[in-house]
């Protein structure tokens, strides 16, 4: 009895992790968002306020909602994702509402460990001993010391 108790508590390590992130979607009140019907205000009183809203350009309110599930020690895989996107003209009237899906997602893979810059590769000791002797030389700014001449 004990053995099947044992398997039956390994094999629940095993199950896939499902976790829901950003924007809960209830698809009728997603749908029921209307173009030149709906405005500022009644979207935010059905949908809440936005993931996060547009800095430029026509003012957008975002709805992210993404849901990934994972096994344990295994990275995370997304196995839904969408966005709502709610457009709005000057008046604050909804101008549209868009809904896209996991195939605008972009993975980018980082460079290595470093963020290439522009410039030359500087070592350790010019970094360290670089400004020995550039500290209040003539012609620096700040060379006359506090409080100025």
């Amino acid at each position: 009895m004990a053995l099947v108790g044992l398997v039956g508590l390994a094999a629940s390590g095993c199950t896939s992790i499902r976790e829901t992130r950003g924007y809960i979607v209830d698809n009728v009140l997603v749908s029921s968002v209307q173009p030149g019907i709906d405005n500022k205000q009644s979207v935010e009183g059905m949908l809440g306020r936005p993931t996060f809203t547009s800095q430029f350009g026509e003012p957008t309110w975002y709805y992210v909602s993404s849901v990934t599930g994972r096994k344990p020690f295994v990275r995370p895989r997304i196995e839904n994702h969408s966005v709502l996107a709610v457009q709005f003209d000057a008046a604050g009237n909804v101008a549209s509402a868009e809904r896209t899906g996991i195939d605008q997602v972009v993975y980018l893979s980082p460079d290595g460990d470093e963020t290439p810059t522009l410039g030359r590769e500087r070592s350790f000791f010019e970094d360290l001993f670089g400004n020995i002797g550039q500290v209040g030389a003539p012609g620096a700014a700040g060379a006359a010391g506090p409080g100025g001449p």
